[in-house]
């Protein structure tokens, strides 16, 4: 063989796997859209078949039940934290081409969550139930603006990277991934994690409230309160005194409460 040849096949073969990657991208993100969409439908007990307060057990209130949902949640937490950190990803690209780290990490996540919405335990003893209108209403509408603002704080940084198709593409075009720049859009400037937030409105923010859905929304409020301590330092060794002003001049999670909050 030439070297021609040698490069010929060399160039076939990065397409070829530039292809293979876009499409785990493509397919991994699709997966994320409908996933997404259920955990909407999960967590509001609205327009799904099994929710966060239907199927999946009796309702009752048992140790086993309590259990399971949060060893499920354990498990979400777990590996959305690990995964994410720079050690671990350096360590992961080893097995894995850096063009399709992203999506793996959402495949996974996707993966847990899918578990953890067919394997919870509805626990239905109730805490509060509002059914006056248009305080009902008005919750609702509370909760579904948190989802919203979830989906939007995606889009103000960079949506298609954040679930890895971006890199996926740039290999296929033989590119190099983009570098991430420090900005603060729009709810950035009033929160420093408008996604967190919006979660922390959308889990809490329910016309009924049941000791299982309190479960859920405790430990993923506890979960997102920790993740935010590793997220932070990753960003301030990235960014250095860039992030550290920023974490001086914007609060965290609740709009008015100081920097450091």
């Amino acid at each position: 063989m030439t070297h021609g040849d040698d490069g010929s096949s060399r160039l076939a073969g990065n397409a070829a796997g530039g292809i293979v990657i876009a499409a785990y991208g493509i397919a991994t993100y699709g997966l994320f859209l409908l996933v997404f969409l259920y955990l909407v439908g999960f967590v509001a007990d609205a327009a799904v078949g099994k929710s966060i307060d239907r199927g999946g057990g009796s309702g009752a209130l048992t140790v086993g039940a309590v259990v399971i949902d949060v060893v499920l949640l354990a498990l979400f937490g777990v590996q959305h934290s690990v995964m994410a950190r720079p050690a671990f990803k350096r360590r992961w690209t080893r097995v894995i081409p850096p063009s399709a780290e992203r999506s793996t990490y959402v495949l996974a996540a996707n993966i847990c969550l899918i578990v953890l919405m067919l394997l919870w335990r509805p626990i239905t003893a109730g805490i509060w139930h509002v059914s006056a209108q248009p305080w009902r209403a008005l919750l609702t509408a509370v909760g579904g603006i948190g989802w919203l603002m979830v989906l939007v704080s995606t889009f103000l940084i960079d949506h298609f990277d954040l679930f890895g198709l971006r890199q996926a593409f740039a290999r296929l075009k033989g590119r190099r991934a983009a570098k991430h720049e420090f900005a603060t859009p729009f709810l950035y400037r009033v929160v420093r994690h408008p996604i967190y937030t919006g979660f922390l409105i959308a889990f809490w923010a329910t016309p009924t409230m049941t000791l299982g859905h309190l479960i859920f929304a405790a430990v993923m409020t506890g979960y997102i309160l920790m993740a935010i301590q590793f997220e932070e330092r990753d960003l301030t060794r990235f960014f250095g005194d860039r992030y550290r002003d920023y974490r001086r001049r914007v609060p965290m999670l609740i709009p008015g409460l100081g920097g450091r909050s």
